[in-house]
Formats: C-alpha cells, sequence, structure tokens
C-alpha cells in the first residue's frame, strides 16, 4: 500500500510518535521546554507561544495540561499582511506536545471557560485596515519537520482571508508553491463551540495541510463544526500524505482538498453528519497549481486512494455557514481525475454515495491559467450555467471499485443512489481531455442491488478505456446536481420534482466528545524531564 510506504519513510524521519529523533551526531542535543504547571511543578513557560520563541529547530514544547489563551497575534508575530496566529511557529523541526489530549487546549477566546460559546468572549483578532484580521490557532509557517501531538485546538475564527484555521501546516497560502516538506500530527482534536450565522467571524478549517509535499502523516485525530472542512490536504501536486483514523463531524465537508495530487492516502476513517463526506476538486483560481490528479508521478497508475473507511449519514445541511456541498454525498471527485476509491463502507448518504462530476471555476490570472491545467476555457457550457467564460474541469480516469453500499439515496429523488458518474460533455462542444478514457466502477456490491445513474454503470462502464456516458446536460443526473446545490428553483423542469434539504434556523454545534490521548506522551521525549518521573507522566 501507498500509505505503508510513506509511513516507513516516517519512521524513517523519526515521527513514529513513539521514539525520539536521535540528534545529529556531534550536534547540539534538543532541549525540552516546559509550559504550565504539572503536579505542583512549575513550568519553564507559561505560554506556548513563549516557548516557542525561545526555541531552537529540533527542540521540544511540553505543554501540562490548562486552557491556553494564545495571543501571539497580538505579541511577538503581530499581522503585517495576513492574518497570523495564537501560537506560530516559524522554525523547522520543532515539536509540541501535549500531556492531555482533552486537557491541554489551545483556545480561541479572549475570556470565559475554555471554547467558551458566549458570543461576548470570542476573539476576532487584531484590527487592521480592514477591519479584524482574524485568527489562526497553532500555525506552521514555512518550517519543515514539525511535529503537534496530544492537544485540542478550537474557537479561532475567521476575518480576513487566510484566518479560521485551528490548526495549520502553512506551506505557502496563495503562492501556487509548494515551501515545506515533511510535517506529523497525532492524537489532535480541532473544533469550535461558537457559531451564529449572522456573524461573519466563523471557524473554517479544522485540521488543514496545504502547499506541503510531506512525507505527511495525521493520524488519531477528531474535527467538528467547521463551516468549509474538518480536514484539508490540498494544492500539492504530490502531496505525499496520510490522513489516517481521522472522525470528521457535522462540517460542510469532513475533508476538502482541491489540487490535491499523486500520492494521498484517506483510510481507517469515519466521515458522517457532515453536509458531504469527502470532496477533492481541480480549480485554477486557488490552491494552485492546478489540477486534481491522483496518477503517480511518471503516471503510472493512481496513487491519490480513499480505502477502509466507514462513510455514513452525510445527509447535514444545517452545519455551520452556508452548508455548500452536495448534500447527501459520501465521497465526490469534482473535476478530477485518475483517483481511486475501494473497500470503503457506505451508508446512508441520502443523494449518492459515491459521485463523479465536473467543475467550474475562475482563474487567478488569465485564462491561460485555466488551459495550462487542462480544463476549457470559454465554453458553451460555462457561459450557459456561469453566464460567461469560465475553466471547465471534467472528470475522468477514476477507479471505484470493491466498496460495500448500504441504504444511500434515501432523499428518493430521481439519480440517487450508490454510483453516479457526470462525465463527458463532448455533447455541449466540450472536447473530451482524454479521448475514450472514462471514470471506471466495477465489483462494487449492495445487499439490495447497486443502484447507479446512468442506470448499470457497471456493466457499461468497468473499464476505464470506456468513454464516460456522454449525455452531458440531457443527463438527468446535471439537473440533479444543479437542484441539490439550490442552484434550480424545485419547480425547475430539471429538477423533475426533486427536493433536497434546506436549510432551517437553527445550527446545532456537536460537543467535542473526549478523545483518546496518547497512552504514554513522555515516552517520545529525547530525554527525561522532571515531569515525566514514574507516576507523573499518565494522563
Amino acid at each position: 500500500m501507498v500509505a505503508a510506504a510513506i509511513v516507513a519513510v516516517l519512521l524513517g524521519a523519526g515521527f513514529s510518535g513513539v521514539a525520539a529523533a536521535a540528534p545529529a551526531k556531534n550536534g547540539p542535543k534538543p532541549k525540552v521546554w516546559t509550559v504550565g504547571s504539572w503536579h505542583g511543578k512549575q513550568g519553564r513557560f507559561q505560554s506556548i507561544q513563549a516557548a516557542v520563541d525561545a526555541a531552537s529547530p529540533g527542540d521540544w514544547i511540553v505543554i501540562a495540561p490548562g486552557d491556553y489563551k494564545e495571543r501571539g497575534d497580538y505579541t511577538t508575530h503581530p499581522p503585517i499582511t495576513a492574518p497570523s496566529a495564537g501560537v506560530l511557529i516559524d522554525k523547522p523541526n520543532l515539536h509540541l506536545l501535549g500531556l492531555s489530549r482533552n486537557g491541554v487546549i489551545v483556545d480561541g477566546t479572549r475570556s470565559g471557560p475554555p471554547c467558551s460559546a458566549n458570543p461576548a468572549d470570542q476573539d476576532r483578532g487584531p484590527v487592521g485596515p480592514n477591519g479584524p484580521w482574524g485568527r489562526n490557532g497553532i500555525e506552521v509557517f514555512e518550517a519543515s519537520g514539525v511535529t503537534i501531538q496530544n492537544l485540542t485546538v478550537c474557537n479561532f475564527l475567521s476575518g480576513q482571508d487566510g484566518s479560521g484555521n485551528q490548526i495549520w501546516w502553512n506551506g505557502g497560502e496563495g503562492t501556487g508553491h509548494v515551501h515545506m516538506h515533511s510535517y506529523f500530527a497525532s492524537y489532535l482534536s480541532a473544533t469550535t463551540a461558537y457559531f451564529q450565522k449572522s456573524d461573519p467571524a466563523q471557524a473554517t478549517y479544522g485540521i488543514f495541510a496545504a502547499n506541503a509535499d510531506g512525507p505527511g502523516l495525521i493520524d488519531q485525530t477528531y474535527a467538528s463544526n467547521m463551516n468549509d472542512s474538518g480536514y484539508y490536504i490540498g494544492a500539492c501536486p504530490d502531496c505525499n500524505a496520510v490522513l489516517d483514523h481521522a472522525h470528521g463531524e457535522n462540517s460542510v465537508l469532513g475533508y476538502s482538498g482541491t489540487n490535491s495530487g499523486g500520492h494521498l492516502v484517506i483510510e481507517n476513517s469515519e466521515f458522517d453528519r457532515n453536509s458531504e463526506g469527502i470532496d477533492t476538486n481541480s480549480a485554477s483560481d486557488g490552491d494552485l497549481p492546478a489540477p486534481q490528479d491522483g496518477a503517480c508521478p511518471g503516471g503510472s497508475g493512481s496513487c491519490w486512494v480513499v480505502t477502509g473507511n466507514y462513510i455514513h449519514d452525510n445527509n447535514n445541511r444545517d452545519v455551520p455557514g452556508n452548508g455548500l456541498g452536495l448534500v447527501g454525498a459520501g465521497v465526490v471527485v469534482a473535476g478530477g481525475r485518475h483517483d481511486t476509491v475501494t473497500n470503503n463502507l457506505f451508508a446512508d448518504n441520502g443523494a449518492w454515495a459515491v459521485a463523479m462530476v465536473p467543475y467550474i471555476s475562475g482563474v487567478a490570472s488569465g485564462p491561460a491559467d485555466c488551459t495550462s491545467a487542462g480544463g476549457v476555457w470559454d465554453n458553451p457550457f460555462t457561459d450557459m450555467l456561469a453566464g460567461g467564460p469560465a475553466c471547465f474541469f471534467n472528470d475522468y480516469g477514476s477507479n471505484v471499485h470493491d466498496n460495500v453500499f448500504r441504504g444511500n439515496g434515501s432523499f428518493n429523488n430521481p439519480t440517487n443512489g450508490d454510483l453516479a458518474d457526470l462525465s463527458d460533455f463532448s455533447a455541449v462542444g466540450i472536447p473530451a481531455a482524454a479521448p475514450g478514457q472514462g471514470n471506471c466502477w466495477h465489483n462494487n456490491v449492495d445487499p439490495a442491488g447497486v443502484s447507479s445513474s446512468p442506470a448499470n454503470l457497471q456493466q457499461t462502464n468497468g473499464d476505464c478505456a470506456t468513454a464516460g456516458p456522454g449525455a452531458g446536460v440531457a443527463d438527468p443526473l446535471f439537473g440533479q446536481v444543479l437542484c441539490n446545490l439550490h442552484q434550480l428553483q424545485p419547480s425547475d423542469p430539471l429538477c423533475n420534482g426533486a427536493v433536497y434539504p434546506q436549510q432551517s434556523a437553527t445550527f446545532p454545534l456537536m460537543p467535542l466528545p473526549p478523545q483518546a490521548s496518547m497512552p504514554n506522551p513522555c515516552s517520545v521525549l529525547p530525554r527525561t524531564i522532571p515531569w515525566c518521573v514514574p507516576g507523573h507522566n499518565k494522563t
């Protein structure tokens, strides 16, 4: 498996979460800095940011249980041209380690109890020339080799673009280039207890890695209540990353990844009660470079893999934010190519368990951004749907096989069910990006019989060498996708009587359930510290 290969590289780099990396021969030994107070023993610092500022590359920062209302964006790292963070890490190979996942809380509120829901306790960040900057929780800025383990981050809210992220490995947001390499996360929780629809300050992303080419591993984590996605890995032509043992709930998207390509594995995870479970897409106006392409580097096979996951009950329009996304969808590949979805269990997703659809995007600078990424610019389809020129990304070359389906399509609208393929728009004048190559669907099972749109998809398109269905805008699925997104009224003939969930007036947030901590966090340290004497390192 690709995942095993990436994990092996991480182990070799010392990112196991079980054994500490050895210092370089004849080099300085890493220091261990302590934050807070543990069993009556006072640490060196009371602020995580102060410890980060004092540390050198390779050092460890050990954090005792406590509510840390970090203010690095107000003190040592104020915003200049972009939002900053409560804890900003811009040094390579630093290691943040909490002694209790549930007890160490990096808290975005200004006052009140941990992760307060009170509007008066929220902090929208320093005020800049255009209003509050917004805040990020823990941000790793263009620094490789940083590890974050065994803690919770909450209530960091958006303001200006690039804020509202709880934990963010930022390898160059908006640059279109990779400025970060290895990263590691384990035993993390990311959530918010505050949301008001009328308030533009909202929690946006839970655990986020972008513009990084790994190896990266995010393992044993939980994310919920985000107005975009609980997890995000994107802006990486070859991401070289694994998302393992994740649980994403009650967000617009459980996982999303724009222009995520090459080696990326999402495995052994659960996505439920989101509007949409997993989404990946191509776009030429954000998180460049486009497109989303799961082909292995060198073009042999697919290395972008969703496998071994439980993806269920993603029917929730009442998630924070605007609730956009294909509500009731388990996995959506939007304008992507060469992805693999295999050996997952899909249950009770009301619209489609797996859907392959095209994607329409703007452009960052000009039409060349579209065509150079394999999109089609200024075509009849986008003129009709977007009202003018835009970039159209077709979906092709993906392989959906050996999955188990149960109870999907419960919205009972036309085309709803297990499998959905909307590809090949040659009928409206869009040339196929890869002539004769469609998505392939085979060996999937459903005790009630596999349902698909078009019908008998596994019989007609079991081979990736077969062109897509090719009906384009005449395909009933086309109208259902637009109706699901509420771009058409239910009375429109293309909806064919379909009704999809509307947002209600209330947006209940999920309380953060207790999560498993690292069994023995002190075991990963390079040396023993007073906090870690026998009997004091269990939490």
